[in-house]
């Protein structure tokens, strides 16, 4: 029988870690306190936590926290850029473990969030117990071309033509320049337009032929403004990663238990991501889903990553 989410819990605290910069980060907790610590990565950048991604562990057996990331959800201020890098959200992950007096835990992370995972467990080896990977996401600049330039573009060219064609671009623009000025304006109207059209190509390329365009019709919300303009300001900023840096790197947390887990059909993130990932590290397992995509979302990839979850906590 395929495992499933675990039912619906509320947290037992939250907070907002209060940085030097004037960021104020927020972040729960929910499950047993005196359980495995596992902290939750949201994708994006830019995204949030939901409710239902506290329902990947088993709550009698895990200490859950979830984390927005700045600028990001319930983080203030909204959409903020200023003192916003991969750097500051590690320092953060870092802070919060501090505060909460956790010792080590499990790094749970998708997509990007796959890709704060690794970076925080190679900057601190010994706070991590483990990683569990979904959609792997490098921050090469093969990956960021894969959405932006070629790749993603062969497979869905009607919706690539209205996403260049919608910021009269060429096909030798930088988009993500130019849809992040548009994103950045002080005009309402093209802040929106350019939202509404930078999650329609997300969606066409995450969802396919199940993406409706006809729901991002309507008004756009500063949220998700606030998403896009941070996803693009990471972007043009090359992730704030040197290149290659996660692979270059990954002798020093070969020694980690670590899980990942991909959908074959994840046209975000394609599956080489993580291919290469477990081919440069021997002693990580990789599970590849046949019909799952790049959500954490479907029969498979639920019962992939809670699977993952509940043998973490019983090999520890």
């Amino acid at each position: 029988m395929k495992k499933k989410l675990y039912p619906s819990i509320e947290p037992f605290a939250s907070d907002y870690l209060k940085t030097e910069q004037g960021h104020d980060v927020y972040f729960e907790q929910a499950g047993n306190p005196a359980g495995i610590p596992v902290i939750f990565l949201h994708g994006g950048p830019g995204a949030s936590c939901k409710p239902h991604h506290r329902c990947f562990f088993d709550p009698s057996k895990y200490h859950i926290v979830l984390m927005d990331q700045r600028g990001s959800g319930r983080s203030k201020p909204l959409g903020q850029l200023l003192d916003n890098s991969t750097h500051d959200l590690i320092a953060d992950m870092e802070a919060i473990r501090c505060q909460l007096n956790i010792d080590s835990w499990l790094l749970f992370g998708g997509s990007w969030g796959a890709t704060l995972a690794l970076i925080y467990a190679q900057q601190y080896t010994d706070n991590v117990l483990g990683l569990i990977l979904r959609g792997t996401f490098l921050a090469r600049k093969v990956d960021a071309d894969w959405f932006l330039k070629e790749g993603a573009s062969r497979l869905y060219p009607a919706a690539w033509q209205r996403f260049v064609e919608s910021v009269s671009a060429s096909k030798q623009s930088d988009l993500v320049q130019l849809y992040h000025q548009r994103l950045a304006s002080d005009d309402k109207v093209i802040q929106s337009e350019a939202s509404r059209e930078w999650d329609a190509w997300g969606g066409a390329v995450v969802l396919g032929d199940d993406f409706n365009a006809q729901l991002l019709e309507g008004d756009v919300s500063q949220t998700s403004i606030a998403q896009a303009c941070i996803e693009t300001y990471y972007a043009s900023h090359q992730y704030f990663i040197d290149e290659n840096q996660i692979l270059d790197n990954i002798d020093g947390i070969s020694h980690l238990p670590c899980q990942i887990i991909h959908g074959k059909r994840d046209y975000m993130c394609p599956v080489e991501s993580s291919y290469s990932l477990a081919q440069a590290w021997p002693a990580a397992e990789l599970t590849l889903l046949a019909k799952a995509g790049h959500l954490a979302h479907g029969e498979d990839m639920i019962d992939a990553l809670v699977g993952a979850t509940d043998s973490f906590a019983q090999s520890v």
